[in-house]
């Protein structure tokens, strides 16, 4: 798991911060901003696959599913819905927080919140795909396109975004 943000460094005598002339509330802000941008794109796509997963029991062929896949259907309805939670609990705190000074606190617990619904969204991805997969091509199938699912979010989503970090740190100890 990547490793959260090291502290603001101290203002120095100018009051900015970070290398990027901007004071602690302005980075708090931009951090913020930034946070419900990509809250934006990923809370879109949860809402249109929660969407999806409601209607999936009014078909006529969901009768004809076996238990296995009757219960990855109800995991992915479940972890769908807490993604949509955790998705847009930054925007619900940010309400109950609005005008109490109080951006740090709400931007290290957006990020923490937004990470475990990214964590909730794969695992609701990969209960999809086992579900299609399921329906239309039987239970080997799923399974090897759902470990491949997890294996690409595994990879892409947390292992990519690690070492990619170790590298900047390197980088930036070695200069």
């Amino acid at each position: 798991m990547p490793e959260q943000q090291p502290p603001l460094p101290p203002p120095d005598d100018t009051g900015l911060v970070g290398g990027r002339r901007e004071t602690a509330n302005e980075r708090l802000d931009r951090n913020w901003i930034e946070l419900l941008q990509e809250l934006r794109v990923a809370q879109t796509g949860v809402q249109i696959l929660m969407g999806f997963l409601l209607i999936v029991p009014f078909q006529s062929r969901f009768a004809d599913l076996d238990d296995l896949t009757r219960v990855a259907y109800i995991l992915a309805v479940s972890f769908a819905g807490l993604t949509v939670a955790l998705l847009i609990a930054p925007v619900s705190a940010h309400r109950m927080l609005f005008r109490r000074r109080e951006k740090d606190v709400l931007v290290d617990a957006g990020d923490r919140v937004a990470k475990l619904g990214l964590g909730t969204l794969a695992v609701t991805i990969v209960l999809v795909i086992f579900l299609v997969f399921s329906v239309v091509l039987g239970q080997t199938a799923a399974w090897v396109a759902a470990v491949v699912a997890a294996a690409t979010f595994a990879g892409t989503w947390v292992l990519f975004p690690f070492f990619a970090a170790r590298a900047a740190r390197r980088r930036r100890a070695t200069s």
